[in-house]
């Protein structure tokens, strides 16, 4: 999820990669052969499962409601730690594996992280010995993949994928003068020229708001579907060899982002930031790329007062895949068998389609995407929008983009220079060499 979610490295995460770094040397899904037997413990067992991501994040409280009611002997208790999780959870995940106490029993990991965390067999549950390895057929190649460590074991199965469209605030529109339908706004910006031209006309007619929200958001977007055509990587190559500063997709979606922030279209947020959640509330900026697990986000943060004010529409420049998280059990957990049943149920159909239901994250999980739940379901709350279709539409051509063992530490740092620019901290002319030389920097 994504992160669902996700911004910014800190000297805390430098450190703690160091030292782990050093330590290195439901229906339609396959229950395996223990995995459902949820009747195995003695005595009441609870499972922590430990999340992240803003609003309503991963989607689990209907889901968890419904497996405590089902299984006394086994109590799940869902623990979202932060909706940031480049900069506050994945450095602390790194310290409470490497101390061997304090992770949760499951622990979800953002896509970002997952090369990094597959580069450390040491320090989860090989979930093959609970009979998940039979779980493959469920997943798109590329989702399984993921999940399969350094050691060639399967340490981790997918929740949700970032399928990609736009959301948009109907009311401001419709002040603008801008048309409010969702297929209308779609032809306003079929490509990132028409996007920029329509956030000028937004802008001249209405002056209390912006058009976007800040850099981040809207380069990530933009390197969703750049990654794709120069060879399906981003900062790395398939051979993690940095290629941030020779990559066309990178420079692109720098460019794109430098161009909107020259016009002043944004409200220079940082992504997940508390002044970020308030102006997505308070209707401070109109427009917002929108992974699916965003949608979520959204409504968590605006509230309730702001029901059919969001709607969604296509993306400029077609789709793109941003996001999309796995869940894993770290080797420290007391309780691997009654923990891998858990995470069998939470990435299974039933886990996936009460998430899609309760907080927008589309099923990466194929089963999940065939059920007639999650194909025919429209958001109440972005007046009806049938995000089944429309996200199911957006991930069908989708292709992997690699992302490296370091990629968390290289995205958080280079978008720390997005936001120095976009806020006036550092000069337009001098952002791309501060930018490479930061991510050359993150990278080691």
């Amino acid at each position: 999820m994504t992160n669902h979610k996700r911004f910014a490295v800190s000297g805390v995460m430098v450190a703690a990669l160091a030292v782990a770094t050093a330590a290195c040397g439901g229906g339609g899904t396959t229950t395996p052969a223990g995995a459902g037997e949820t009747t195995a413990a003695a005595e009441p067992v609870t499972i922590n499962v430990h999340t992240f991501g803003g609003g309503e994040n991963f989607g689990y409280d209907a889901a968890v409601e419904k497996w405590n009611a089902e299984h006394p002997n086994i109590q799940i208790k869902y623990t979202n730690l932060t909706d940031r999780f480049e900069d506050v959870y994945l450095p602390q995940l790194l310290q409470r594996l490497q101390a061997g106490s304090g992770a949760g029993d499951i622990v979800g990991i953002d896509e970002g992280a997952m090369g990094l965390m597959a580069a450390r067999p040491q320090f989860f549950t090989d979930l093959g010995e609970h009979g998940l390895q039979d779980r493959k057929a469920d997943f798109p190649a590329a989702k399984w993949e993921a999940g399969v460590n350094a050691d060639g074991k399967l340490f981790a199965l997918g929740t949700d994928i970032g399928g990609m469209t736009m959301c948009y605030r109907k009311d401001l529109f419709e002040k603008a003068g801008l048309p409010t339908d969702r297929e209308e706004v779609a032809k306003l910006w079929p490509t990132w020229d028409a996007y920029l031209e329509a956030g000028k006309k937004f802008q001249a007619a209405n002056k209390d708001a912006k058009w976007m929200d800040g850099p981040n958001t809207i380069y990530n977007v933009i390197l969703s579907q750049e990654a794709p055509k120069n060879g399906n990587v981003s900062y790395f190559d398939k051979s993690n060899q940095l290629v941030l500063e020779t990559n066309p997709a990178v420079k692109t979606s720098f460019d794109w982002v430098q161009k909107f922030s020259q016009q002043g279209l944004t409200a220079k947020l940082q992504a997940f930031s508390p002044p970020w959640n308030k102006a997505i509330k308070g209707g401070d900026f109109a427009t917002m790329g929108c992974p699916s697990w965003m949608l979520g986000v959204i409504s968590g943060a605006a509230g309730d007062g702001n029901k059919g004010n969001w709607d969604v529409a296509a993306v400029p420049g077609g789709s793109g895949n941003w996001g999309g998280s796995w869940l894993a059990i770290p080797k420290q957990t007391k309780h691997p068998k009654e923990a891998a049943q858990v995470l069998n149920y939470l990435t299974g159909k039933e886990g996936h389609v009460a998430a899609f239901k309760e907080a927008g994250a589309f099923p990466s999980s194929i089963p999940a995407q065939q059920d007639p739940e999650v194909a025919g379901l429209k958001n109440e709350y972005f007046n009806d929008v049938p995000t089944g279709e429309i996200f199911a539409a957006s991930v069908k051509d989708l292709q992997p983009v690699f992302l490296g063992e370091k990629h968390a530490q290289v995205k958080t740092s280079v978008e720390k220079v997005l936001e120095g620019m976009d806020q006036g901290a550092i000069g337009y002319d001098e952002a791309w060499t501060k930018f490479v030389e930061a991510g050359v920097k993150a990278a080691g």
